[in-house]
């Protein structure tokens, strides 16, 4: 079959694609050799599916059920292979098989959860309950030899293109200055070293079999855990700006989920108003000036 690419895959890789990048172009044979190696029985692409991989819902030679997950180098898929083998399925979803020519393509072959059903399909007080309890469960300790990407390392490549934004745009100037002092004190003494998902939000945890929900589709990242939990502060944006009382609910909700996962307000505060401000910054850089402007509405209450 042709394994055609979902228009919001393509859509997101061509706002980050380095010239010259042909992946796109040499998917469909990427997946055909991947299918064909493991003797795979394709049912259908997943649609939307994500931003950053193709998702192909398969059957494994003995009728199992399971999803083949295609990702380009630049989503760093042997980052995730390594912290789904670490996680073993706890919390997270199953790495079901693994090669030396999946490590060569992107390939991973996953335990097939409900691909339709997220938690935010929850009414959003239990959907950040389930969500916190599973972002719980990845925190621990990273290997001793592992090669991940630190938080610091991370949003340290961020600042440097959130101060050229702001350079472009005076009136995030404030904002960003803000975020990046925020970003040097937190990293004075961090509380902990964990292995954290990196990307967590409620639309990346899924229905399951095994677990009622698991998460997925981590950029895994080695440090404190108030940065992870930062990016689910802000899940469902829209709503909170369309509320009146969005501020308030904001601050209730840093204080809620700061003390059910035992992480320093505070500082849960400041990674927030980091990571928001970098993704406005990002949003707006890449041509998506609504989101952008929705995220930097958001970090000024921070």
């Amino acid at each position: 079959m042709a394994f055609e690419p979902p228009r919001r895959l393509v859509r997101a890789l061509g706002e980050t694609a380095p010239a010259g990048d042909d992946w796109l172009a040499r998917l469909s044979g990427i997946a055909e050799r991947a299918v064909a190696r493991r003797e795979l029985t394709v049912e259908r692409v997943q649609v939307p599916g994500g931003r950053s991989s193709l998702v192909v819902l398969v059957r494994q030679a003995d009728g199992t059920p399971a999803v083949l997950k295609l990702a380009p180098p630049r989503a760093r898929p042997e980052s995730e292979r390594a912290a789904l083998a670490h996680w073993g399925g706890r919390g997270a979803v199953q790495l079901l098989a693994s090669d030396a020519d999946d490590s060569a393509e992107g390939a991973l072959l996953l335990e097939r959860l409900h691909p339709d059903v997220s938690v935010r399909s929850l009414p959003e007080a239990k959907a950040l309950l389930e969500a916190a309890g599973t972002l719980r469960r990845l925190w621990v300790e990273p290997p001793a030899d592992h090669v991940f990407e630190t938080v610091a390392e991370r949003t340290g490549r961020q600042a440097v293109a959130m101060r050229a934004g702001a350079e472009r745009d005076l009136e995030v100037a404030a904002l960003v200055d803000a975020a990046l002092a925020a970003r040097d004190d937190l990293l004075v003494a961090p509380p902990e070293e964990r292995l954290l998902h990196g990307t967590f939000r409620q639309s990346k945890v899924l229905a399951g079999e095994r677990l009622p929900w698991l998460a997925v589709g981590p950029d895994p990242v080695v440090g404190e855990n108030a940065f992870d939990l930062a990016r689910l502060v802000r899940d469902r944006v829209e709503d909170l700006i369309a509320s009146p009382a969005g501020a308030s609910i904001t601050r209730r909700r840093i204080k809620r989920l700061a003390e059910s996962l035992e992480v320093d307000q505070e500082r849960l505060r400041g990674w927030t108003l980091f990571r928001a401000v970098e993704s406005g910054v990002r949003a707006v850089r890449v041509g998506r000036p609504q989101d952008g402007e929705l995220l930097l509405e958001f970090a000024g209450w921070l």
